[in-house]
């Protein structure tokens, strides 16, 4: 249930981005989903692909830190309070919503979003019970790619 994201730290200036994004094309890592945030100094990319071991191996290749950390994806109905009921079921367990981003993917009136937590498996548990389902990781991809 459980998705890996990569992440790396990129100077703020001009270029920085492209060239990683650039390393992933040419070896035909097609980038599902990513988010950017940035500060003056540094930016920091975060993203998922289908091969993360491979687009890890070759950026580090290329001198870039990667990290490796995990997201859930949920799919969220897309109405009015979809949200809503995911996150009080996270708040009633505790479970902190570090960052979350969206998927383009949408299907059945519904989106998905990647979740990081500060606790994955209590996350994971506390949906659960709730009747929430994450996406299990070969199901998010065969719809991305299907």
């Amino acid at each position: 249930m459980k998705v890996k994201q990569l992440s790396l730290f990129l100077e703020n200036k001009p270029g920085a981005l492209s060239r990683p994004i650039k390393l992933l094309a040419k070896a035909r890592l097609n980038i599902l989903t990513l988010s950017i945030a940035d500060t003056q100094q540094f930016g920091i990319l975060r993203f998922v692909v289908r091969d993360w071991e491979k687009a890890k191996r070759l950026l580090e290749k290329e001198q870039f830190v990667v990290k490796v950390s995990d997201l859930v994806a949920i799919e969220v109905a897309n109405e009015p309070g979809g949200l809503a009921g995911i996150l009080l079921a996270l708040e009633r367990a505790r479970v902190n919503v570090e960052y979350m981003y969206g998927f383009t993917l949408r299907a059945e009136g519904k989106g998905v979003l990647a979740f990081r937590f500060d606790d994955p498996d209590t996350a994971i548990a506390s949906l659960l019970g709730a009747g929430i389902n994450p996406i299990r990781r070969v199901d998010l991809f065969n719809r991305l790619t299907g």
